[in-house]
């Protein structure tokens, strides 16, 4: 009788532990690659264990991604890091998609092209100051301009005198009209066409923004600290804490043409013109990707063109 006992025990302990198992995987994600270029295109690829929801409850928790160049899935941070493959923050500072890093100056209160290719133009604008005595601003990036087909979206950090890490200091608008996103971690928006997507990645100052099948941009707003300003002297007035924008992006489908100050680093033959070995490589550019806008594809070397898609 007691062998009977000891064996259905064994069985029954069996039978809970399977459960559990297929219960985990089941609770894990499996992510398809959309990307139709790919020869990963429309195959499904379980997320690892170590990660495996695409969109984490737990704002710091990684997430599961697929990348479709290599087929292959593994666990990021839905944050950007700076110093990271498509980074840009600082005084801002890029990491290029050749993992070369270089400075980008540029003025205050002028616009640039980060990003020209055929399908999107995402355009940057700076803010900055000039203590006395110094030769060039120092400037940041306070907000994006994203143009893709007839479609044209903007993302800002709002000026704040004193920094509050519980308020939003976000501002966002889609085809011109302004758009909220409730604050709330893993709260969106998305267009009603279904091509484009912003998420909260935090209940506030955090989000994610998508182009089906485009890009991806990771984005921060930050303030620039008492600790930034003594190190790096800055001379902060006292009612501007200059919040700016942390950003990193991953793109899909670049064509081999793409300019911009970050997106040439993104041609198959790019040579960087930064100056390696010194502490602060500095690129130049400003005449060549100056755009009159935040929303204007009229840069020298601009590609994009929203008329060029509308005839397709």
């Amino acid at each position: 009788m007691r062998t009977t006992n000891s064996k259905f025990l064994l069985l029954l302990a069996f039978f809970i532990i399977t459960a559990i198992l297929i219960g985990v995987a089941s609770a894990q994600n499996a992510v398809t690659c959309l990307n139709r270029p790919s020869k990963c295109f429309l195959k499904r690829l379980r997320c690892p264990a170590e990660c495996p929801f695409t969109r984490p409850t737990i704002p710091k928790a990684k997430s599961c991604f697929l990348d479709c160049q290599k087929c292959e899935v593994f666990c990021r941070g839905r944050k950007p890091s700076c110093n990271g493959l498509g980074s840009g923050c600082y005084d801002p500072r890029f990491i290029g998609g050749d993992g070369g890093i270089f400075y980008f100056h540029g003025k205050r209160g002028n616009h640039y092209a980060l990003v020209s290719d055929p399908s999107m133009q995402i355009n940057a604008g700076f803010i900055g100051l000039r203590p006395q005595h110094r030769k060039r601003d120092f400037t940041w990036i306070q907000s994006l301009g994203l143009m893709f087909s007839t479609h044209a979206f903007t993302i800002e950090a709002k000026r704040v005198e004193t920094w509050d890490e519980t308020t939003d200091h976000f501002g966002f608008s889609y085809d011109g009209k302004t758009i909220h996103v409730q604050e709330r971690h893993l709260s969106s928006w998305n267009s009603s066409d279904e091509t484009f997507l912003i998420e909260r990645t935090g209940r506030v100052n955090s989000v994610v923004i998508t182009v089906v099948g485009v890009v991806e941009i990771l984005v921060n707003v930050v303030p620039i600290t008492e600790e930034d300003d003594r190190i790096h002297g800055y001379n902060l007035p006292s009612n501007d804490c200059f919040a700016h924008l942390d950003v990193q992006f991953r793109f899909f489908g670049l064509s081999p043409q793409v300019e911009g100050i970050l997106g040439r680093t993104y041609q198959p033959d790019y040579d960087n013109s930064a100056k390696r070995g010194v502490e602060m490589p500095v690129v130049g550019g400003e005449d060549k990707y100056w755009t009159s806008s935040l929303l204007s594809p009229d840069c020298k070397l601009c590609l994009f063109s929203p008329r060029d898609l509308a005839d397709i």
